[in-house]
Parts: structure tokens; sequence; C-alpha cells
């Protein structure tokens, strides 16, 4: 059974575990506790420090994956098409070959429903494994980030989004940002597994962006959870490195050839 199909499979019956990785060191440690690794196009933010991931681009995001390809064994690994690289059919079958080519990657994901159902069913037709993203869309987001879902027009166009990309053939769909019971409704509708970001435990699985997690960001978006202050832990270190070349501790006898 190939890794997207045991995905699908979790549908109804086990959570699916996700995490982001943008470098073989995080990726071969999370892989241990993971169903899936995104390669996300968030890296422009926790990497970069870009205020929008419209500035990343096709070569950072298929570097970033070449090096977490290396650390992936076990869990499926999913790749982001970055802002301007599927506006057509032609660019974006070109830009998904070129990701999948390039860096062995399981499959793409890409954000917006009904507006890009033409360019996902040609995706699925030329088989491209995709991923959908419905609710808030970082690429198309312009200032603040604004909770989905409130009113029923919102409600009904996340809905047909979501069913939308089912029909077109993607494998699995992140809901960010969705008012929980919406998340559910889409949830129960789609036979497709969901995979939530701030978009209630009704999903069939949950992913974060893994430096979040671990604390060596700021960020205070709600549904954030911080497991680790590993700032703390870099700055622990450090200090305790210059304590030691300063009183001449290291390198000792140990680390000299």
């Amino acid at each position: 059974m190939n890794k997207i199909k045991k995905i699908q499979k979790k549908k109804n019956k086990s959570k699916i575990v996700c995490l982001t990785a943008y470098s073989k060191n995080i990726a071969e440690e999370i892989d241990k506790y993971t169903d899936l690794i995104l390669v996300g196009d968030s890296l422009g933010s926790v990497l970069y420090n870009y205020r929008t991931t419209r500035n990343v681009t096709l070569n950072m995001m298929i570097e970033h994956a070449k090096s977490v390809r290396q650390g992936v064994t076990k869990s499926l690994m999913v790749v982001d098409l970055p802002y301007n690289t599927y506006r057509n059919k032609i660019e974006a079958l070109k830009c998904s070959k070129k990701i999948i080519k390039e860096t062995k990657c399981d499959a793409v994901k890409l954000e917006g429903g009904l507006k890009i159902i033409e360019i996902v069913k040609h995706l699925t037709k030329n088989k491209i494994p995709v991923m959908g993203h419905v609710g808030i869309l970082p690429q198309s987001v312009q200032g603040k980030f604004r909770f989905k879902g409130k009113n029923l027009k919102e409600q009904k166009q996340i809905l047909s989004d979501a069913i939308a990309l089912e029909e077109a053939g993607v494998f699995s769909v992140v809901i960010e940002g969705v008012e929980k019971n919406l998340s559910k409704l889409i949830t129960n509708k789609i036979k497709i597994p969901t995979i939530g970001i701030g978009a209630s435990n009704y999903c069939d699985g949950q992913i974060l962006v893994t430096d979040d997690i671990l604390g060596l960001t700021k960020s205070k978006i709600k549904f954030v959870k911080n497991y680790f202050n590993m700032k703390k832990s870099i700055r622990l270190a450090a200090k305790k490195y210059r304590l030691d070349v300063i009183s001449k501790k290291f390198p000792s006898k140990k680390y000299l050839y």
C-alpha cells in the first residue's frame, strides 16, 4: 500500500499527525512520529523573515525539500507550490513535475478551491498527487489573517471549495483557521481526510509549524501550542560555550588532533 492510501485509510479510524520541516536535521527527527511532513512555504516567514509567503520562490522550495527528503523515510512528504507557480494549467503542471522530479516528494499542495479547480483537475489527470488547502489562504492574505467561517456566505464558499477539490481528485485537504462546526461539517461531508490547523479536533488530522511547537518563533496565533523552549536551550548552550572558550576549557585534549 502506498503512503497516500495509508493516509486516506486513517479517516474516521485514527488521527493523522503532520508537521512541517525545512531541513534534513529536523525532518529525520520528526519523521519518527509523523504520518505526513509538509515542506511548507511558511519557511518564508519562519526562516527568511518575510512578511508574506508570496516572496518564496520555486527554487527555494526545491532546495529545502531536497534537504528534507534526506531525512524522511516513513512519512508522506508533501511540498507547497509557491505563489505564482500555478497561475494556469500549463505552469502548474510544469512546476509540479519539476518539484517531484528534483525532490522525490510524494505530492504537492496548493491553495484555493473553485477558482483553481480546473488547474487541480489538470494536475490529477496527469497523475500528480495533490493536497488541497481551504479556509485561510496565506498566499492570498494581504495584512493580518482573519478567521474564516463566521458568516453563512463564507461557510457555503469554503464547504463548496472542499467538495469541489475532492471531486477534482485531491487526496486530502488542509483546513486552516476555520470555525469548528464548519470544520466538522466539511470532515463529515467529504470522504478524503481533512488536516486541521486552527480548525478544531473534528478534523481527521492536525498540522503545526515545527518551529512554533519548539518555541523558536514569537508566534501569538491562538491555535499554536509551544511544547518546548528551544530558544532557552540555545542561549544556555551558547553561554556555556562562551565560558569554556574564555576560560580555555575548550578545546581540551579530548578535542585535539
